[in-house]
């Protein structure tokens, strides 16, 4: 449901296309619910459809530009103060570190140094991010920050994790 409610909170700010939409999931909430075109749009009809946003305008090429309703506004409102859900956890990763023993020890490092390079590049982008978002004002810059501080430390854990689990192996 958190794509639902991702749109809903986007377009509680202002109105917006679908497109406008997707380059808003792009450049910030691809990081934290990542969403494709497909999605974007099909969830954008479900929500007309169940009153949750109105079609405000309509431009050339079928272009449709979304406001959110109060109905949408309260749910939206209802969900941000319901517990949240801990969705399961699947991690190919892991599943592979469970079966280790079936690899070579050189094997099972080059995974772990995979894993290392990819947090350290994740956590590049997403320091390159902070930078940019630096001089931007709104709570979706602050409350965007807080989210990527999330984000740093998670890839700091990764890296400082596949180091370790590789100084684990024989």
């Amino acid at each position: 449901m958190s794509l639902r409610h991702a749109l809903l909170g986007l377009l509680a700010d202002r109105p917006a296309s679908g497109y406008d939409l997707l380059k808003l999931f792009d450049t910030s909430l691809a990081h934290v619910w990542p969403a494709t075109q497909s999605q974007l749009y099909g969830e954008l009809n479900r929500l007309a459809e169940a009153g949750l946003v109105d079609v405000s305008a309509e431009g050339p090429r079928r272009r449709k530009e979304y406001t959110v309703t109060e109905e949408g506004l309260k749910e939206l409102r209802a969900w941000l103060v319901a517990p949240t859900q801990q969705q399961p956890q699947r991690s190919e990763l892991l599943l592979k570190v469970f079966f280790f023993d079936l690899a070579t020890d050189e094997q099972a490092r080059a995974v772990l140094a995979e894993r290392e390079q990819r947090a350290t590049a994740y956590h590049e982008r997403l320091m390159e991010l902070r930078t940019a978002l630096e001089d931007e004002e709104g709570p979706f810059t602050s409350n965007g920050l807080i989210a990527l501080e999330y984000g740093l430390r998670r890839a700091e854990m990764e890296w400082e994790w596949a180091r370790w689990a590789a100084e684990q192996l024989g």
